[in-house]
């Protein structure tokens, strides 16, 4: 059904309803703001809300769910992994695969910080960020059997993964350094994988040739029923139309920075807000687009002002994609120290199932709002524990039993899979984000940060590699992406970005 009609008069809340996303980027990024489309951040249920189950594992980051919600499967850095979900408060194990490709000649496959499944086949991705030893490619895996994964294909790139997406036979990459940092279109449905097509922002508008490609790093890319959505970090999020996967073509954009303005861009702009499109959703009538951004704060004075902060979620409607309208925002958590050393709050990985979207904010928790009137979206949900998690991602599993959420393990969060309860509620500790929560940042070093409007793409430091517990190299903990990372050291104009760091 589409609800362009329906949902035009509730698009009036933003004023003139046609807002475009950066008018609104303060009032999204900041928790509480009482501007007008920004989710109510007032949580509908009880004290007491709490976790059904979790299971520990080492190196978590992203984590898909089958379409039964019996198993899950977690990408852990360096390898993967299948969990039953049979019982939620006991999620166990079923097959763990680390050190994956240690005999090819290349070197192992390393940084996997993203897994995504469709039938019976698991795509496992990596390395998430140039300069890794090692192969790169897409590792396509055989799990019609979760218990017993079986290695079928595996399509090497001359470039690292960050994300993917399976669309039954169709792989679609991110392929950045491959010359316009391209979407990359793979068949994956025959013995040896193909590439069928590329999509490059650079090819559509030549004017972002002349931004650093940090600026422009393709974060992530979503597909449903023929529509992907790009993210393109401070250059915007990007529509397709991939009903054929071999002729991709544009069909709509949400906005996010001028190229003009970016070619010379501000101190710390691929950290601080707006901009930073960091991860996209539809809902499966593709109807609304969630676009989550990822930002932090710059400290400007000794009295403790900061500039910018941790960025929320835009909901747009795109019933008719070649003219997204934004509807409404969702806050972020505050945050007692926004700085990219201090406590992460910012939007990160999310979905859509039934009317909930389901959001992940690092230290700032899980969440759940109701969407029964997206221009009017209401908090539910909220789980916190920064001193405890540092969520990844939020994924439905038994609708109206229990979602699941990743957490990555930075300073003395704990990496693993956590079971709630699809229901509203309230519970861990909120007040530890007042009081300050755990100090360490996900691989923080010095004080470069970013702002409090919604941003999309995660840029850390390039990874460091270092010994795990398993023997294979991995990096430091650090959030999804590394604009620095994505540059090698080619582009001085990101460096002028992000203020030398």
């Amino acid at each position: 059904m589409r609800r362009r009609d329906a949902l035009r008069a509730g698009g009036a809340l933003l004023g003139a309803g046609l807002l475009p996303g950066r008018a609104v980027a303060d009032a999204a990024g900041v928790a509480g703001s009482d501007a007008t489309g920004v989710g109510d951040s007032d949580v509908v249920g009880s004290d007491g809300y709490e976790p059904i189950g979790r299971l520990d594992l080492e190196g978590t980051k992203e984590a898909v769910v089958g379409p039964d919600g019996e198993a899950a499967y977690l990408a852990l850095t360096n390898g993967y992994a299948t969990v039953d979900l049979s019982d939620p408060s006991n999620p166990a194990v079923l097959a763990e695969r680390r050190g994956l490709r240690e005999d090819a000649e290349a070197g192992a496959l390393r940084q996997v910080y993203d897994v995504k499944h469709d039938d019976d086949t698991l795509a496992v991705v990596g390395p998430a960020n140039p300069g890794v030893e090692g192969s790169s490619g897409a590792l396509l895996v055989d799990v019609s059997d979760p218990g017993a994964p079986g290695e079928r294909a595996f399509f090497g790139t001359d470039y690292p993964i960050h994300n993917c997406f399976l669309d039954g036979s169709t792989l679609y990459l991110t392929g950045n350094g491959a010359g316009g940092n391209p979407l990359v279109v793979v068949d994956v449905g025959g013995g040896e994988p193909t590439e069928l097509a590329r999509w490059s922002l650079t090819d559509h508008e030549a004017a972002w040739r002349d931004v650093a490609p940090g600026l422009r790093v393709l974060h992530d890319v979503w597909v449903n029923d023929g529509l992907a959505a790009l993210v393109y970090w401070d250059a915007g999020t990007y529509l397709l139309d991939v009903s054929d996967p071999a002729a991709p073509e544009h069909v709509g954009t949400v906005p996010a920075g001028d190229p003009a303005e970016l070619a010379d861009p501000p101190a710390r702009e691929a950290l601080l807000p707006p901009g930073n499109h960091h991860y996209a959703a539809t809902d499966p009538a593709n109807d609304l687009l969630a676009i989550g951004m990822e930002s932090w704060g710059a400290l400007v004075d000794e009295d403790g002002e900061y500039e910018g902060g941790p960025s929320g979620v835009e909901l747009y409607d795109v019933s008719d994609p070649s003219e997204p309208e934004l509807l409404s925002a969702v806050a972020s958590p505050e945050s007692p120290d926004p700085t990219y050393s201090g406590v992460w709050t910012t939007a990160h990985n999310l979905e859509f199932r039934d009317g909930t979207l389901y959001t992940s904010w690092y230290q700032g928790g899980v969440k759940r709002h109701d969407l029964t009137d997206p221009t009017d979206p209401v908090e539910e949900t909220w789980w916190v524990d920064p001193d405890e998690t540092s969520f990844w991602t939020a994924r439905t599993a038994v609708p109206d039993e229990f979602f699941v959420a990743s957490s990555m393990d930075i300073g003395e969060t704990t990496a693993g899979l956590w079971t709630f309860p699809d229901e509203p509620g309230v519970g861990g500790n909120p007040d530890a984000l007042a009081e300050g929560g755990s100090t360490d940042a996900p691989g923080a070093t010095g004080t470069s940060t970013a702002t409090s409007s919604p941003t999309t793409a995660t840029p850390p430091p390039a990874a460091t590699p270092t010994a795990t517990s398993t023997g294979s190299p991995t990096e430091t903990a650090g959030s999804g992406f590394g604009a620095l990372a994505t540059l090698g050291g080619a582009s001085l104009a990101l460096l002028r970005a992000l203020g030398g760091r």
